[in-house]
């Protein structure tokens, strides 16, 4: 594992917001992140569907494989305050180019695409509004998490509370909100915050 300190993530990039309306005329929200990883699809694959693999860089634990259609998995969220066990179903996984299930009550859609030799990634995941800039940077980090993983070059779970410390987030959430245009909650407070 390398030095987690010499971790730096890059600018707010490959993220958007998509809004539409749910079945009952209620804003939905949908963030749409985009990521070039220079690994296979079936690489990217397994990373997505095998606990052993998520558990290096996603932010919930898996206690089963996500790779099989109508499989039920209970996910557990990663430092949540109080303990936070979703159960889902798999409701697609077509290997290894879209898998879908619900995390939490959010849909998550992931499409794999083979790309210039590695894989465009696309994660479609329904959101609160007033969440969406936490989310990409969460989803950032973890993006570059699952990247130094599938290279050789791991540097450990970065998620939930502890991401939201680490002073990268704090940057990549202020300039999401920017791109996205949305008012920052004051959150974590300022006392939680890395000086």
């Amino acid at each position: 594992m390398i030095d987690r300190e010499q971790y730096t993530p890059g600018p707010a990039s490959g993220a958007r917001v998509q809004k539409d309306r749910g079945q009952n005329g209620e804003e939905k929200w949908t963030l749409i992140l985009v990521r070039e990883l220079r690994h296979s699809p079936e690489k990217v694959w397994q990373a997505l569907t095998d606990p052993a693999h998520l558990r290096e860089w996603a932010p919930f634990d898996a206690d089963g494989s996500l790779a099989t259609v109508g499989a039920t998995v209970k996910l557990t969220t990663v430092g949540a305050p109080a303990l936070r066990v979703t159960e889902t179903r798999v409701t697609r996984a077509d290997a290894p180019e879209v898998l879908e299930y619900n995390w939490g009550g959010f849909d998550m859609r992931w499409e794999l695409e083979a790309f210039g030799g590695g894989t465009r990634l696309t994660l479609w995941t329904n959101i609160g509004h007033r969440f969406i800039a936490m989310g990409a940077a969460g989803w950032h980090i973890c993006f570059d998490v699952l990247d130094h993983l599938l290279s050789g070059t791991p540097i450990g779970r970065i998620a939930g509370p502890e991401a939201m410390k680490f002073d990268g987030w704090q940057r990549l959430n202020a300039e999401y909100a920017k791109q996205f245009g949305i008012e920052m909650p004051n959150w974590p407070p300022q006392a939680a915050q890395k000086s």
